[in-house]
């Protein structure tokens, strides 16, 4: 990941229905949920969920899944474990290979 890619991820979580729905969904683990599910757990009208899940998709925090005629969403943990490799990228004294133990049990690895 890149400084303008990380930028878009911290974009993306800094609207606090986008910050509650990427929790939700790290939450739901490989199950996912569906874009339905997620307005109504949250209590956000339906076209409103669907920008926020857009702009989380574009940051490449989340992924999705078309079941028919409905939309599945994912957490997309190859995301957050880009975002924290950056944020890592240099602790250590620059030895970032120290931290990859840290950023894979954060990510699910």
């Amino acid at each position: 990941m890149d400084k303008i890619e990380a930028l878009s991820a911290f974009g993306a979580l800094g609207q606090s229905t986008r910050l509650d729905v990427f929790r939700l969904l790290v939450k739901a683990g490989d199950e996912g949920m569906l874009a339905g599910e997620i307005s109504e757990k949250l209590g956000v009208r339906q076209n409103t969920m669907s920008a926020n899940l857009s702009i989380l998709a574009q940051s490449g925090l989340i992924r999705n899944k078309r079941e028919g005629r409905s939309i599945r969403f994912f957490a997309d943990m190859g995301g957050v474990r880009g975002l924290l490799a950056f944020l890592m990228e240099d602790c250590c004294g620059g030895r970032a290979e120290l931290c990859q133990p840290v950023i894979e049990k954060i990510a699910c690895v």
